[in-house]
């Protein structure tokens, strides 16, 4: 029987979304002690299952969880999920694609690490947000460096995709009061960019790419997509520490995302950037990665334009 409401994985099991529901007690809604890792579909296939997995896996390592799924069961899954949601979106659509996991259910009573089974595992999929972000490719993403700074990586390593986003939510919460529909993109402790909440950052002066040192964010796969794409075609790309002052003055800025792989940037802290959204830069990695990728995910988001 095909379902009306999207299926999500849970414990072994497909069921219904709504089905889906996590334990108060579980160690992710208490602590956020818990992994995940998302990637999203081109054309309904989905984009770099294994180095997203790869990553999940990582993470659960640094945070000592242990599930008993192989990474090649995990895409199955994935791919299982995919599939049986694919009938609720029409062609011109596509899916994120979801992996989280969380250390589980407290035991009453029990001592720290006491737990009443094993990890919470969850896979799941939502539509992209193709209409609410189709707009940032006419206008640029507008980006303010909120007073908030990025948690060090001494004190946690921001390679972990953890449940934990407290740090980035409250740095977005500082800019959404300021532009609800600007994007954060945190400092580190000595004001040098690192990244935002599901997005990394990147420079362009004098025709070299300049983008913040790999210690200090997420290593997104969108990112590690871009330095491959530039570096491959023969583009100047650095990963250095990376100032206000030099991101203000930048001839180009553009953001990664895993939704939506490359997008301008217009605005930086209240100064516009360079003389046209789309620089050529920007637009040469974008029509790089769209190559790479055999989609147009920049018409993908036009087509939904009011």
């Amino acid at each position: 029987m095909i379902s009306s409401e999207r299926i999500t994985y849970m414990n072994g099991d497909f069921i219904p979304e709504s089905e889906a529901k996590v334990h108060f007690r579980d160690r992710s809604f208490k602590y956020g002690d818990g992994v995940f890792d998302m990637t999203r579909t081109f054309g309904h296939k989905i984009f770099k299952i294994e180095e997203h997995v790869e990553r999940l896996y990582r993470s659960l390592n640094y945070l000592d969880i242990k599930i008993n799924l192989t990474p090649k069961e995990m895409i199955d899954i994935s791919n299982d999920v995919l599939q049986k949601n694919l009938h609720l979106i029409n062609k011109d659509e596509d899916y994120w694609v979801g992996q989280r996991i969380s250390r589980g259910v407290d035991r009453v009573g029990g001592e720290q690490w006491d737990l009443e089974g094993g990890p919470t595992v969850i896979v799941e999929c939502a539509p992209l947000p193709l209409k609410p972000r189709a707009s940032l490719y006419e206008t640029g993403i507008k980006v303010w460096t909120p007073s908030t700074r990025r948690t060090p990586f001494q004190s946690m390593s921001p390679r972990a995709k953890t449940h934990n986003y407290i740090n980035l939510i409250l740095g977005d919460n500082e800019v959404k009061r300021i532009d609800k529909d600007a994007w954060a993109i945190l400092l580190d402790l000595k004001g040098n960019l690192t990244e935002g909440m599901g997005s990394n950052i990147f420079t362009v002066s004098s025709g070299t790419i300049y983008t913040p040192k790999a210690q200090n964010v997420l290593g997104g796969i969108s990112r590690e997509t871009v330095i491959n794409l530039a570096k491959d075609s023969g583009l100047d790309l650095i990963e250095k520490d990376i100032e206000v002052y030099e991101a203000i003055n930048s001839d180009e800025i553009f953001l990664t995302s895993t939704s939506l792989c490359i997008c301008p940037v217009s605005y930086f802290n209240g100064k516009k950037i360079g003389n046209n959204t789309f620089g050529p830069i920007t637009t040469k990695l974008i029509d790089l990665y769209q190559n790479f990728v055999s989609f147009d995910f920049v018409g993908q988001y036009l087509k939904n334009l009011d």
